[in-house]
């Protein structure tokens, strides 16, 4: 009797970039640049148990066949803790900063690319996201040395 798997593989290229930009403004730069149409998602990459919200923008390229997501990977929220010191209780908020890929906590943002995209194509683009002057830097990046790269299926 032959036994067959199925081995669900999700396959996606991931590209970290280094700066001080917001989302938007990241967003934004990018389409000028690449010539890309990033548009806020509907859905925000929520976690229940961290506590933690990231943004994501989507940029469907129907020619090519690849869905692209530029990801945050900070997300920097308010905790309340309830201090009774003396008969006043008082309750202090501080803030708190959840990375998605934890290992990588000096990446900014993420681009994942899902579909088939060549080696060559990926690191043109690596090298055209390095060519504007607000990224410090962006490389490639193997999921599948990632621990936390389950964070990255959505």
């Amino acid at each position: 009797m032959q036994i067959h798997s199925l081995d669900l593989v999700d396959d996606y290229s991931l590209i970290g970039i280094h700066t001080s930009e917001e989302d938007y403004r990241l967003a934004y730069l990018l389409n000028s640049n690449l010539h890309t149409k990033f548009t806020r998602s509907k859905f925000n990459l929520d976690f229940e148990n961290k506590n933690a919200s990231f943004p994501i923008f989507e940029f469907i390229n129907e020619k090519k066949q690849l869905t692209s997501y530029l990801i945050s990977n900070k997300s920097i929220g308010n905790t309340s803790a309830n201090s009774t010191v003396n008969l006043f209780s008082k309750d202090e908020f501080f803030s708190s900063t959840t990375y998605l890929i934890r290992e990588k906590k000096n990446v900014d943002y993420f681009i994942k690319i899902e579909g088939e995209i060549s080696t060559v194509e990926l690191y043109r683009t690596i090298e055209k996201l390095n060519q504007i002057n607000q990224i410090v830097t962006s490389y490639h990046i193997n999921p599948l040395k990632l621990s936390s790269k389950d964070f990255l299926i959505f």
